[in-house]
Parts: C-alpha cells; structure tokens; sequence
C-alpha cells in the first residue's frame, strides 16, 4: 500500500483524493476462547485504535448468550468493529479511517497476531476517491481492490 502522507496533489487533483481508507479483514481459525473474552476484545480494540494512530473516543461492546461478542470503537477518525463467532473461529473486523496520518492497515496486522488467526482475507477500500463527474478507469479499480491472503 502506498504511503498516503508522501504524496502531494496538484488542486485540479484533489476531487480524487482519498478522504479515508476502509479496511474490511476477516479472521479464520482463531481460539474459539479469545473470540469469547470480551475483556480480551475490549483491550484489543483499544490496541488496534492505538496502533491506526488514531483517536478513540468511545468503546461499546456486548457479550451474546450462548457466545460470540461485538465491540465497536468510536474514533474522531470514524470507527472499528469486531464481531467474532467463536463457535466458527471467525471475526469479521472493518477499520475505517480518515485522515493521511491514520495506519488502518497496521491496526489489521495488529489484530491478525492478537486473534492468532491461521488465515486472513484483507481488503483495503480508498473511501471518497472519486467525485461523480470522475469515472474511473479498469485500471484504476483494480488497483483499488487489494486482496491480501
């Protein structure tokens, strides 16, 4: 992934200037005891907002009977979500941040080592790229879905 904060843009440019980056990661094969420890996943919150270098301004998070938790953190950048299905091993997590100063990539790095999940889909979304009189190219869209596994 390109570095945003290096790239500078000519003014005619700026109506295809990113304002964020949505990373949409799912987590497989992860201990069915971590995706249950709500304790756990609040402090994992916290440490992925820290590692996006972002700002958490709220933290909300709900233990469901029989299993299986999800936690939001309100950002002044916008927001992460965790919801894990212990019984699956699986946690679907979303990273949405603005600003060029934001690692939402990096809190997803960070998450995959804290769940120890054995694989991982990563999908990483410029938020805001394009204004409607803008039509991207093929190109250009394929370079914006990145897949990571």
């Amino acid at each position: 992934m390109e570095e945003l904060e290096k790239q500078s843009y000519p003014p005619e440019e700026l109506s295809s200037v990113p304002v964020g980056r949505h990373c949409i990661l799912e987590l497989y094969g992860c201990p069915m005891g971590l995706l249950n420890d709500i304790g756990f996943i609040r402090e994992a919150l916290q440490a992925a907002a820290k590692t996006a270098k972002s700002t958490l301004l709220k933290e909300v998070s709900y233990q469901f009977e029989p299993y299986g938790v999800t936690a939001l953190a309100l950002l002044a950048e916008s927001h992460i979500s965790i919801h894990t299905w212990p019984e699956n091993g699986y946690i679907a997590v979303d990273v949405f941040t603005c600003g060029q100063h934001t690692k939402p990539e990096k809190a997803c790095e960070y998450l995959i080592e804290a769940f120890q999940a054995s694989k991982h889909v990563l999908m990483t979304l410029p938020r805001g790229r394009f204004s409607p009189t803008i039509q991207p190219t093929i190109k250009e869209l394929e370079q914006i879905l990145l897949v990571n596994t």
